[in-house]
């Protein structure tokens, strides 16, 4: 969306500047940091609408700055987009996957960047619309907010659950994959599915309110 502001978190200054060159040509308001004490520092004057935050860094690494901005309630709601040359581990799966929107790989394909970006916006501005109509037509507030976290999860889980298939190499002939990590992609798949029932069983109700 033109005019959205991004704040970009990375400790490399050619990443950072090749990122804000990209986000301007598409017409984003990019917000340059390098590092998360300076992400930190600028949020606490300004509230962007999306966050591209790297993982390894130093000295503060990006899931220590994803846990100090979620643990900040004037600055929690930010969408959150994780990006890493880094193996995303099943445990970092499981830890952060309900504080992140997305997840992309490097080196950062400018299209598939740029895809991850709209499908958090459109995401979030379809949520909030669904919301208004299920809170005109009286629906309790928690399920709204169920709802709201579930489109999220469900989306970001399949991501994830993605990611860990190509870093474990599960879908190659022949790999050896770790058992831990079979386990790890097996609960993943059974969380979305979990959830998958839950919000079909929400839209039904969304939809006779909507009668």
């Amino acid at each position: 969306m033109a005019d959205d502001t991004i704040l970009i978190v990375d400790d490399s200054p050619y990443i950072v500047d090749g990122l804000v060159a990209l986000l301007k040509r598409k017409g984003f308001k990019p917000l340059a940091s390098h590092g998360g004490d300076e992400a930190l520092a600028l949020l606490a004057t300004t509230k962007p609408d999306l966050i591209l935050l790297d993982i390894m860094m130093e000295p503060m690494d990006g899931w220590e700055t994803l846990e100090r901005i979620k643990a900040n309630p004037a600055i929690s709601s930010i969408p959150v987009l994780m990006f890493s040359a880094k193996k995303i581990t099943p445990e970092e799966a499981q830890e952060h996957r309900l504080n992140i929107d997305d997840f992309v790989s490097k080196p950062v394909n400018p299209a598939q960047l740029l895809d991850a970006i709209a499908r958090i916006f459109e995401r979030r501005k379809n949520v909030s619309m669904e919301a208004v109509v299920a809170r005109d037509a009286g629906l309790d507030p928690a399920l709204i907010e169920e709802y709201s976290q579930l489109r999220r999860s469900i989306e970001v889980d399949a991501n994830l659950l993605a990611v860990l298939k190509r870093s474990s190499a599960v879908n190659r002939p022949g790999s050896a994959v770790p058992e831990e990590d079979l386990a790890a992609i097996a609960r993943l798949e059974e969380k979305i599915k979990t959830d998958e029932i839950r919000l079909k069983e929400i839209n039904e109700k969304f939809t006779r309110a909507g009668e």
